[in-house]
């Protein structure tokens, strides 16, 4: 059975004081807590070192928001594998939504930083879905194929062994909407099977699916408890302790 893996994106939020407070505040209410699900936060850049110290022999993970797919260089403005990994990072999230578009990168460039974070062993959580226009057209299957299959292009499983996806719908995102469970149910199960005709059954059967949009207190569970769903990517709600805690303390 998949372990849920619950994961805290606080995005362009919390300075370097506020970020201590807050990694304090979940330290403190998770302390005497027996966790059924996996435990990462993704602070901003500036503040993973502190991070680090602050969750060192917790049950809780680190993780970045972004990368660079260079080791080094001249790349002004960027930050590569290599000191996310100085600083204790395990997880990196890749192609998020606000990424492609706002940033604008493509599933080329997405796949570039997978194989980065993965030739530095760095767990990725890859993060795909749909717009609300591409939903209403009826092509939700046919975006989530071809990001998939462009991202992952030229990875075998044994290199992807750690990799998470994030079904995302964009139209779900920092909006209040969410999927229903049974909407994201229905995505998560086409990647499940995406996946294994990729690569196998086997590696799909064991491959982490979390759930990221809106995800809240009073819907995680439900969410969670549909069968291809493994966890969340936890967005606005992660940015309170006592929620992102109930968040987790949903995961069975």
């Amino acid at each position: 059975m998949r372990k849920k893996v619950v994961a805290g994106n606080w995005k362009m939020n919390n300075d370097l004081d506020s970020s201590v407070a807050l990694i304090s505040d979940i330290k403190n209410l998770l302390a005497s807590k027996s966790l059924n699900a996996e435990v990462i936060i993704c602070p901003p850049f500036t503040s993973l070192d502190a991070a680090n110290s602050l969750i060192k022999d917790t049950q809780i993970k680190l993780g970045a928001q972004n990368m660079y797919f260079e080791k080094s260089g001249a790349f002004t403005g960027e930050i590569s594998p290599l000191m996310l990994k100085s600083v204790g990072c395990q997880y990196v999230i890749l192609g998020h939504s606000e990424r492609r578009t706002i940033f604008g990168e493509s599933n080329q460039l997405i796949n570039k930083k997978i194989k980065a974070a993965v030739e530095n062993q760095l767990n990725p959580i890859f993060c795909i879905g749909e717009t609300l226009e591409e939903r209403e057209s009826g092509v939700t299957f046919k975006v989530i194929e071809s990001q998939v299959r462009e991202g992952l292009e030229g990875l075998t499983a044994e290199e992807l062994a750690n990799l998470i996806i994030a079904y995302e719908p964009v139209w779900a995102i920092g909006t209040g909407k969410t999927a229903s469970p049974e909407q994201a149910e229905e995505v998560h199960a086409y990647i499940r099977k995406l996946i294994g005709e990729l690569y196998s059954n086997q590696f799909a059967e064991k491959l982490t699916i979390q759930y990221g949009g809106s995800v809240k207190p009073e819907n995680a569970a439900e969410l969670m408890s549909q069968p291809d769903i493994d966890g969340a990517l936890v967005g606005g709600a992660c940015l309170k302790a006592d929620s992102f805690v109930k968040i987790i303390e949903s995961a069975q």
